[in-house]
């Protein structure tokens, strides 16, 4: 049996692993191997990709800085988290706000100094990402907008430092990027609405709180038509193997999606939607084995 110090040391730990949200750091990580793998250095055998230590410092960098900035957006939004998601921050509030702080500081200092082992660039690249989650957190977050697309934005940065270290810049990569952005600014606008009772009462001026839920669910459904463009592109002008299935079926989910937005009204419809895009997301990292099956196979046997 546990004793009670190791309860609450064990039950700490899962409250850390809970602001940090250890479970989408896990799937950036495997995005950004399998994104390296298959589709910038396709070419390149598997062990060379998967063992070779600046790309491992250049993920482990991005981990570290996206962990800290889950700490230090959870410290501004503690008080709207309160009314948004009250069961998650009381596990969240285990761990004390100086904790989490040290912990902030200490997270970004390691991933600028797993970055300097790549490249004065790669430290400048984090440095500045790092300053954007912090800005983002502090200020930006409460402008409707331009909130939602620089969280977009940030989301979707940390792939850019594997690119530019590969130096591949092929035109489906962008387009590829193009489609994660407005799943992700659609997840964004999703999120507002179902955070829209504590966002109310913190003062934030996201954009269902200005402009209502309507223009929201209208705005939305304006990135859904704009997300059928790069899916129209991808499947008809480059080739992506056997993902064109995955493209397929996000279409069908998006669509779905869309009959359950205006239906929604309470934070548990919301949540449902949120999730649907968060499965468009993960579903979508590991559809990129089906770029090219014959090497997954080859790479596996």
């Amino acid at each position: 049996m546990f004793s009670r110090r190791n309860k609450l040391i064990i039950l700490k730990f899962v409250s850390l692993f809970s602001v940090v949200r250890g479970y989408n750091i896990l799937i950036i990580t495997l995005a950004q191997y399998l994104t390296s793998i298959y589709i910038l250095a396709p070419d390149k055998p598997l062990g060379q990709v998967v063992f070779d230590i600046n790309l491992f410092m250049l993920v482990t960098a991005t981990a570290l800085a996206i962990a800290g900035g889950y700490i230090i957006n959870n410290f501004y939004d503690a008080e709207k988290d309160l009314i948004n998601r009250p069961k998650k921050s009381m596990l969240d509030r285990l761990v004390s706000q100086r904790t989490k702080l040290t912990t902030y500081f200490v997270l970004n200092f390691g991933s600028i100094f797993f970055a300097s082992y790549v490249s004065f660039r790669a430290v400048v690249f984090f440095a500045l990402y790092i300053f954007g989650i912090w800005w983002y957190s502090h200020r930006l977050k409460k402008i409707p907008f331009l909130g939602n697309l620089t969280s977009a934005l940030l989301a979707i940065t940390p792939f850019f430092a594997v690119f530019i270290y590969y130096r591949n810049f092929e035109t489906v990569i962008f387009v590829h990027a193009s489609f994660l952005f407005l799943v992700i600014a659609m997840r964004e606008l999703v999120k507002d609405l179902e955070n829209l009772k504590g966002d109310l009462a913190q003062n934030y001026r996201t954009i269902p709180v200005i402009f209502g839920e309507g223009m929201s669910k209208g705005l939305i459904t304006f990135l859904v038509v704009l997300t059928l463009i790069p899916i129209f592109l991808l499947a008809k002008y480059f080739d992506v193997g056997l993902m064109h299935y995955y493209f397929y079926a996000s279409v069908i989910l998006l669509l779905i999606f869309l009959l359950l937005l205006f239906k929604s009204k309470t934070r548990g419809h919301y949540l449902i939607l949120h999730n649907i895009l968060k499965f468009v997301i993960v579903s979508g990292v590991f559809s990129i084995l089906l770029l090219d099956i014959d090497l997954v196979l080859s790479r596996i046997l």
